[in-house]
């Protein structure tokens, strides 16, 4: 019996602070959406006030349509390059290992490291422009950085460079673990290489993809950090995702209700994203 209850006795503590600390403080932002607080939390019942201005507010149409932008462009060429890269190695490449530790290198930073090195290359006066122009190259401009309309891009670029390589690594997992009798066959048929992975490994990688899209999905959802070290949400809003409008209205604007839930609607984007999958997960695992 004291066996039994010593690991629930040293683990409880962990539990209840995560019990405390996330969802305590989930349901306690919940809450504040519907209140009336501004620059300090109110704990008199507002009904849906602060969803009826999220809604009107011209700051969130924005931050949602960035979202859109950065999402979808985020998760399409990740995973894109991910698989390129997982089927270049698959070939059995020499110093394998070698490439696999340079690709994977950058999720090994945090985003704030990679928007501060991203938004130094991209800077026209310290970064690839200046670069090329001492070269001898003085026409070249590459400026996206302080453009309004190709602000939104850099920050995709920063992203992929990101976890393009982790997407890779989960993809070259599935790579390894097709069952080879398949392709041997195929290749006996006189199937080519191209045919293969198309037809056969490609179709039996289709967890691999869903695992990669919720993963890639939730990280652009809750993007924070990598936004404000490259461009602080700028040039004006142009890089506003709802993270960063969250924080402004929260923090800045003194809005906290407004802030409130934004967050809300940002938990419900995540969970629409990652309940069914982890409800097809344990559903596998129950019936084996």
């Amino acid at each position: 019996m004291k066996a039994g209850w010593l690991p629930k006795l040293l683990i409880s503590p962990s539990a209840f602070l995560v019990l405390v600390c996330v969802y305590g403080y989930i349901m306690f932002t919940v809450y504040l959406s519907f209140t009336s607080s501004t620059m300090m939390p109110e704990l008199e019942w507002n009904g849906d006030a602060a969803y009826t201005r999220l809604f009107s507010l011209n700051n969130w149409d924005v931050s949602l349509k960035n979202l859109w932008v950065f999402a979808s462009l985020y998760i399409l060429i990740s995973m894109f390059l991910g698989l390129a890269l997982a089927v270049l190695i698959d070939q059995k490449i020499r110093a394998e290992s070698g490439f696999r530790s340079i690709f994977l290198y950058p999720m090994a930073l945090s985003f704030i490291v990679t928007g501060t090195a991203w938004k130094w290359l991209l800077d026209p006066g310290v970064g690839l422009e200046h670069t090329i122009h001492e070269l001898g190259w003085i026409n070249f401009t590459f400026g996206w950085i302080k453009d309004s309309d190709m602000a939104i891009y850099c920050v995709v670029v920063a992203a992929v460079w990101q976890t393009t390589g982790f997407v890779m690594a989960m993809f070259l997992a599935g790579l390894r673990g097709i069952d080879s009798e398949q392709v041997n066959a195929a290749r006996l048929d006189g199937a080519k290489s191209w045919q293969i992975y198309l037809h056969i490994i490609i179709p039996q990688l289709g967890p691999v993809f869903m695992s990669a899209f919720v993963i890639l999905a939730h990280m652009s959802i809750k993007s924070y950090d990598l936004v404000i070290a490259l461009t602080n949400g700028g040039p004006g809003r142009a890089t506003w995702l709802p993270s960063v409008f969250m924080y402004q209205y929260t923090f800045t604007r003194n809005e906290m209700a407004v802030g409130a839930a934004s967050s809300v609607l940002m938990l419900f984007g995540i969970g629409v994203v990652v309940l069914p999958y982890l409800y097809n997960q344990l559903r596998k695992a129950k019936h084996g």
